[in-house]
């Protein structure tokens, strides 16, 4: 019982760095990565379709994307959706091939980004904090209902705060790691 809540615990706070870490790929660095992209819908016959589904999304060089539409039609909306999506890149056209180029980053603009990175981090702080909250609460009706006794609560409720440590502290070091990457020039 007891262990069905930890690990389940276990298992949705694992799930809430993997979240950050997904959430933080779309932050551009400076350098070329299919990822700043991927995110991407593009209208396609009537519906919206991720880009890497009608297109190849590929790294031309450090500081260029290359998008290659599978269908010649492609071109112009798959220009469209880069120049809306508030990303802050230019695609250029040549005939069937969209290469996007990364401009360098200010100064000014790497700190915008660390402060857009440590609101991530906070927010997936927050997660891994709710999932504690829920955790202990489930132990809290278990003893309500009698199935386990209030010493085994109590260890239960440490063992889930060390998770929670353990856990806001990769958040921590996911963080530190993206900060360095985006002061890098």
């Amino acid at each position: 019982m007891i262990n069905d809540v930890k690990s389940d615990a276990k298992t949705r706070m694992g799930k809430s760095v993997d979240s950050f870490k997904s959430d933080l790929t779309k932050v551009r660095t400076g350098r070329a990565h299919p990822s700043l992209i991927e995110h991407l819908m593009i209208p396609y016959y009537g519906s919206d379709t991720p880009i890497t589904q009608v297109a190849n999304v590929s790294i031309a060089d450090a500081r260029t994307l290359q998008v290659q539409p599978w269908e010649k039609d492609m071109v112009a909306p798959i220009e469209k959706a880069i120049m809306n999506a508030d990303l802050g890149l230019n695609p250029n056209t040549a005939g069937q091939v969209i290469r996007i180029p990364l401009p360098p980053l200010t100064e000014e603009r790497r700190k915008e980004l660390i402060k857009v990175v440590r609101g991530e981090a906070e927010n997936a702080k927050v997660a891994v904090r709710n999932i504690r909250r829920d955790a202990n609460s489930t132990l809290k009706d278990l003893v309500k209902e009698k199935e386990i006794s209030e010493d085994d609560e109590r260890r239960a409720q440490d063992e889930i705060q060390k998770l929670t440590d353990e856990h806001v502290n990769k958040i921590d070091a996911i963080l530190s790691e993206k900060e360095e990457e985006l002061m890098e020039i």
